[in-house]
Parts: C-alpha cells; sequence; structure tokens
C-alpha cells in the first residue's frame, strides 16, 4: 500500500501538533504510544469484524429466508474459541499495561529530585539547589527526573502530555513520577483534576533544556541557598538540634543516616524512613515514636509550610554525622547568651 508523501506529511504534521498525538519527548513517549496504538487497532479490528458479523447475519437470517424461526444448536468450539481469544487479549494488554505503569511510577536510583507543590491555583517547583519556580520546570535533557509531589490544599494532577506522564497530587503525602526528556524545547503542564473554579488557569510550562544549558540556568537562578542549607537554618531555629544531637542525654533520637534506614517503633512495627515518613513524624509525632523513646515530641501541624518541610527533609537526608547538628546547637546557645537584654526582663 502508498500513501502520497504530501498526505503522510499532513498527517504527520496534524498528529503531532493536535491534543490528540502530541509530540514524542521522553524516553517512555514511544513505549506508551505503541501501547495507544495497539488498543486501537484492536479497537478497530473487534468494531470491524462485529460490525460484518451482524451485517451478514442479518442478510442470512432475514425474515423473507426464514419466516419460520429454526433453532440453532450451539457450538462448543466456537464458545470457546470467542472466549479464550479475546481473553488472551486482554491479559496480554493487562500484563503490557502493568509493565509500562510500573516503569513510569518507579524511577531510577539516580534520578534527580525536583519538589512540586500544587496550589490553588498553581505550581511550585522547588529544586535541590534552591531554584525555586512558579507555574514553570526546568529540567535537563538526557537524564531521568523525579518529581516529588504534595498538594498544599486540595486534589490535584501534574500532567505532561508531550513527556506521556501524569500524576495525582494529594494533599498531606507524597507521590512521584519520573521522565527522561529526549528533545529541547517547551512543553505544555497542565492539572487535569478539576480543583476549583480557576482550574482551567492552572497551567504552565516544562522547558528542557541541554545539560550544559541547564547547567547556566541553575547558576543563574540560584537562591543562594540549597534546599538542605535552609532546611537547616529552620531545624537550628525551631530547636530541634537540642533534642536530636545525637549525644546519649538528648531526649530525641539520632538523625544521622536515619534517611532509608528501617526504625524499630515503640509499638513493635517497623517503618522506613522515607520521605513521607519524615514528614509525618514532624507534622504527628505522637504517631511516630521511637522504640525507647517518650512520646513527647510537639506536633508541628500548621506552623511548618509543605515547603520548609521539604527543606527539613533535604536536610536530614544529608546527615551522615551530628557533627553539623551539635555544631549549629552551640551556635545557638552561644547566640542566645550574647544576646543583650533589656532591665526587667530575664533571658531565657
Amino acid at each position: 500500500m502508498h500513501i502520497s508523501p504530501v498526505l503522510w506529511q499532513f498527517l504527520t504534521k496534524w498528529l503531532t501538533s493536535s491534543a490528540l498525538w502530541p509530540k514524542e519527548a521522553s524516553t517512555i513517549a514511544p513505549w506508551t504510544d505503541a501501547l495507544y496504538i495497539f488498543l486501537w487497532l484492536i479497537t478497530l479490528v473487534g468494531t470491524v469484524l462485529v460490525g460484518m458479523l451482524v451485517l451478514v447475519f442479518s442478510i442470512k437470517y432475514r425474515k423473507e429466508r426464514h419466516p419460520e424461526a429454526v433453532q440453532i444448536e450451539g457450538s462448543t468450539l466456537l464458545e470457546a474459541t470467542w472466549t479464550i481469544i479475546p481473553l488472551g487479549i486482554f491479559l496480554f494488554v493487562f500484563v503490557w499495561g502493568a509493565l509500562l505503569y510500573f516503569r513510569i511510577y518507579n524511577p531510577p536510583k539516580d534520578a534527580m529530585n525536583i519538589y512540586i507543590v500544587g496550589k490553588q491555583w498553581m505550581w511550585k517547583a522547588e529544586h535541590p539547589g534552591g531554584q525555586h519556580e512558579i507555574n514553570s520546570l526546568h529540567v535537563p535533557t538526557g537524564r531521568a527526573v523525579q518529581l516529588t509531589m504534595i498538594s498544599q490544599d486540595v486534589f490535584h494532577s501534574y500532567s505532561i502530555p508531550e513527556f506521556r506522564v501524569k500524576r495525582e497530587v494529594i494533599p498531606g503525602r507524597y507521590t512521584t513520577v519520573w521522565f527522561n526528556a529526549t528533545e529541547p524545547g517547551t512543553y505544555h503542564l497542565f492539572c487535569t483534576q478539576y480543583c476549583g473554579t480557576l482550574h482551567s488557569g492552572m497551567i504552565g510550562d516544562v522547558v528542557a533544556m541541554t545539560p550544559d544549558d541547564y547547567q547556566k540556568w541553575t547558576q543563574s537562578s540560584t537562591s543562594g541557598m540549597s534546599l538542605a542549607q535552609n532546611g537547616e537554618r529552620l531545624f537550628a531555629s525551631m530547636g530541634c538540634n537540642h533534642c536530636h544531637s545525637g549525644s546519649p542525654a538528648s531526649p530525641g533520637p539520632s538523625l544521622a543516616g536515619v534517611y532509608g534506614s528501617k526504625i524499630r517503633m515503640e509499638d513493635g512495627s517497623t517503618q522506613t524512613a522515607t520521605d513521607g515518613f519524615l514528614r509525618d513524624a514532624i507534622l504527628n509525632p505522637s504517631q511516630h515514636v521511637p522504640a525507647g523513646y517518650k512520646p513527647i515530641m510537639p506536633t508541628y501541624q500548621g506552623q511548618i509550610s509543605e515547603e520548609g518541610l521539604i527543606d527539613l527533609v533535604e536536610y536530614i537526608k544529608t546527615l551522615d554525622t551530628n557533627y553539623r547538628v551539635q555544631q549549629t546547637k552551640l551556635s545557638t546557645s552561644q547566640s542566645n547568651q550574647a544576646a543583650p537584654t533589656t532591665p526587667g526582663m530575664v533571658k531565657p
């Protein structure tokens, strides 16, 4: 079968420039499209087959040829055929889709992590180096990028059609998705979950850049402090270093090397210190009491923003020893002692 080059070029441009078939701009996009095309073909074949059978049977068994109905006995072979073949196709599609799903939602271990905070009606991006963006996301091409997302209010959904990724953004819980951009360019970003009156305006741009251009962008857009450095300041300002200094007399557990480790809890269960666990332990400490410690930590629910929680988690993830915690504790104590007091007031 020969297709006119002009017709083929028209169809290609129409499909890749329309919402029906956006451009493939990530490594996962061809795999997603392959499954999508297969489902299309199966649907088309099934529709044509059923339509032809209806047409043939309508003509063959019309009333003029068979004035009186005749009983037709069933065929076990025929019934088994039209049951087993569709079942096999459905199971094949299920396995294909499941493998694709796990590939999309399980990022590589070496993926670069960027935090996304959804809020009516904007997207906030927090880069590890301290870069902050609103309704925009800059990423390098040729590198796996993991998005760790959470909502500050209602349900949202982070969608980049050209990358073939979409993930629900939920209040109170981290969700992740990843991609590897293949072509530099600017791509559309949408919220595909109705989230209020201005839902249609919750859009933005994803800018894929070459590694060199991305490096230049990070250097020109830095706020001067990384997320971990911001978290260290917040950790000290809230007095967390007094209870988590790592000394034997500390009322709280040491946080050095805690990220990714298994923690024995007071109720006998074992928890893995993930991003979500650390966030919940800060907001609801009484529900996450390590074995051997008392539930004396106050809740910080409503006192720390989602951005602040991200900073704290990033700081805890960098703690290999307690040296930095102890240094901030010492610095805080010295600054408190050196602070001048006014008459009639007692220093804390």
